[in-house]
């Protein structure tokens, strides 16, 4: 793991009351905020609204700069999920004012991740369901086919800013339904039929 890259949905830019963006709207986690099943989620110092946002994440293989679109499925060599967890009153107020995200986005154990699954086991990578539950009630449930921008250009779009390396991860945007989650809630997502991955809050 070392870079993680985070885009906004065109769902989630809705349910927040803001613009769909023309562009490729991106943050970055740093790999801190990377973490393993079987580990829990801690909530950040000032949060009072711990939210959740699960995601697709492409997992970088091959390293690349100003990469073309026609070829950018050649840089990857899989796939996770991933969840954005947000300290949504943080967020808000960073917004309010025009302040940067990171410290409602970025902190230690924002962004849990799933087992890889290889490129080839997802055949086609612009259909596949997305879904989330919290204490077995179902909370988000998708589609990638609903991302605003396809992989190919996102990819491209990073690459002509950053070098995109082996184990950089970049997370695609989060379908409608996000929500707040407390102390002791279990968190179970899973891509399709592909795999599952369970979390608690600390």
């Amino acid at each position: 793991m070392r870079k993680l890259l985070a885009l906004v949905s065109r769902d989630h830019a809705v349910e927040l009351g803001n613009e769909v963006p023309t562009e490729p709207l991106l943050f970055l986690k740093p790999t801190t905020a990377y973490l393993q099943e079987g580990s829990l989620i801690k909530m950040p110092p000032g949060c009072t609204d711990l939210h959740h946002e699960v995601e697709l994440g492409i997992v970088i293989g091959t390293k690349g700069s100003n990469i073309p679109e026609a070829s950018a499925m050649n840089y990857v060599c899989g796939y996770v999920l991933g969840l954005d967890m947000t300290a949504r009153n943080l967020h808000d107020a960073a917004k309010k004012n025009g302040h940067s995200w990171t410290l409602a986005k970025s902190f230690d154990t924002s962004c849990p991740i799933s087992k890889f699954v290889e490129k080839d086991c997802v055949k086609d990578v612009d259909n596949v369901r997305l879904w989330l539950s919290v204490n077995g009630n179902m909370r988000q449930d998708g589609n990638t086919s609903d991302m605003i921008f396809k992989i190919p250009t996102l990819i491209s779009y990073i690459s002509r800013s950053m070098t995109l390396e082996p184990g950089d991860v970049i997370l695609t945007g989060t379908p409608s339904g996000f929500g707040p989650v407390k102390s002791g809630d279990v968190i179970v997502a899973g891509l399709d039929q592909l795999l599952e991955m369970s979390f608690t809050v600390a």
